[in-house]
């Protein structure tokens, strides 16, 4: 298979994409074609030793930013990496797309170029979650729709039990919809529509979930409207990176905490992994018809490269083919619920 990468995509590119290109090269024997300014992507690439045989360059003449409007661009600047990449994906030129570029304008890409999953309304971002001391969640929707009706959140549940099952590898994960109640009749309009969808799904679901017990790893699948998801994410970006400056901060005050501190190395180590979103991923947009993935806009070459590693069983694995295959489900649910008005 053949993995494209954005070049020019995110706040370290090119040369954290060339170095993460490189470093999953020599564990895979799949090509990576970088795509973006030829002259820069080389420049970078002079500073290692790599097969040539796995690391292609292809040429972009323009670049996408987060401060474009993203259908205007997508429109508009038809020589960006971004364009032509997901245009090699859809000619069968490439396998997956990847990019830590503007979330806008890939999805936006997604749609216009590759189109929708028929039957799927909305496409979403999937986001690996960790959790601490357990195998992480993914959570669907991580930013794509901060506007939502009821059967896109159980869009998202089937999709993200698809992604969970087939590319993660967990047997029948727990769906869990989050709200502010474990109660079934809790939460908003949208919510208790969403929860009634759900629980006719031939899905694991489990019902609410609070969100105090989503860190605790209380689904596999975790289930929400696009604002409530990134603003969960970030909150848990936010709340880590601070429980992390904390305990740097007591462990360097004094001659006795600096003992302490050298003693529990590897035990601190260990929770900054397990906390590092670069360890993860990118987070894949499923409903579209064509394998996207988006990294983290300051990805490291360590994040790109796991990407990387982590989108060759999403390609291959034909995710999009079995969402396609799943829609039928949600269309006998949605219908069977609509009967009740």
């Amino acid at each position: 298979m053949k993995i494209i990468l954005d070049g020019m995509g995110g706040d370290n590119a090119p040369a954290s994409v060339v170095e993460g290109a490189i470093l999953a090269s020599k564990e895979i024997e799949h090509q990576i074609l970088i795509i973006g300014k030829e002259e820069l992507i080389n420049k970078e690439l002079k500073k290692y030793k790599y097969d040539e045989n796995k690391i292609l360059v292809a040429d972009a003449t323009e670049v996408i930013s987060n401060d474009d409007a993203p259908v205007r661009a997508v429109r508009s600047k038809k020589d960006s990496s971004i364009v032509k990449g997901i245009n090699m994906v859809k000619s069968g030129e490439g396998d997956v797309f990847i990019s830590a570029g503007s979330t806008g304008a890939l999805l936006a890409g997604g749609l216009f170029i590759l189109g929708r999953i028929q039957g799927i309304d909305r496409p979403a971002l999937a986001c690996i979650y960790p959790i601490v001391g357990g195998n992480p969640s993914l959570l669907v929707d991580a930013g794509a729709n901060a506007d939502c009706k009821p059967n896109n959140l159980l869009e998202f549940g089937i999709m993200g039990n698809i992604y969970m099952e087939k590319v993660i590898g967990r047997t029948n994960p727990k769906v869990g919809l989050v709200n502010i109640g474990s109660e079934a009749a809790k939460g908003s309009t949208l919510t208790k529509a969403a929860y009634n969808l759900l629980e006719q799904s031939d899905m694991n679901f489990i019902g609410n979930v609070e969100a105090r017990e989503v860190p605790k790893g209380a689904c596999d699948v975790i289930v929400t409207d696009g604002f409530t998801g990134n603003v969960l994410l970030k909150l848990t970006e936010g709340m880590a990176w601070n429980i992390l400056q904390v305990l740097k901060r007591k462990f360097t005050e004094g001659t006795k905490a600096k003992i302490g501190a050298a003693l529990l190395l590897d035990k601190i180590k260990g929770l900054k992994k397990e906390f590092d979103y670069s360890e993860y991923g990118g987070a894949p947009i499923l409903g579209v018809k064509g394998p996207i993935v988006k990294m983290h806009g300051s990805s490291s070459a360590n994040a790109v490269k796991n990407t990387i590693l982590k989108a060759i069983p999403y390609a291959e694995g034909k995710i999009v083919d079995i969402i396609q295959n799943s829609v039928l489900e949600i269309e006998e649910i949605t219908l069977s619920e609509y009967d009740k008005f």
